[in-house]
């Protein structure tokens, strides 16, 4: 079974996705801060990360530089609902993510891109 860790420090977001990734059955694994996020990439070691941008303690960025540096073949899908998004975006692919998906988004959009990054 492939294992996705979640970085997301909105309740309502990272249980929705949870819940729509876990009926999917994959492995969750749920944290609320880049602190907590990081641990989580040595200490799980995901098949993919979905992480937001705007958290407390490390931001999405910092936690996709950390990714590439230490797993650098793990695929990273970030949301976001920033108001700078097309330089957000920039900058996250150009540090390798694998998709973008701007918040609000639908869930089963979201199972459809996991499913087709995580084959």
């Amino acid at each position: 079974m492939k294992k996705i860790l979640i970085i997301e420090d909105d309740l309502l977001i990272s249980s929705l996705v949870e819940f729509r990734l876990k009926k999917d059955g994959y492995i969750t694994h749920l944290v609320q801060d880049g602190n907590e996020g990081t641990k989580a990439i040595e200490s799980f070691d995901p098949d993919l990360i979905i992480t937001d941008v705007m958290m407390p303690f490390k931001s999405g960025i910092e936690i996709i530089h950390y990714a590439r540096k230490n797993k650098p073949d793990t695929p990273i899908i970030v949301l976001s609902s920033l108001g700078e998004e097309e330089k957000i975006v920039l900058e996250a692919f150009n540090l390798g993510v694998a998709d973008f998906i701007p918040k609000p988004f639908n869930p089963n959009e979201l199972a459809i891109r996991v499913k087709r990054i995580i084959r």
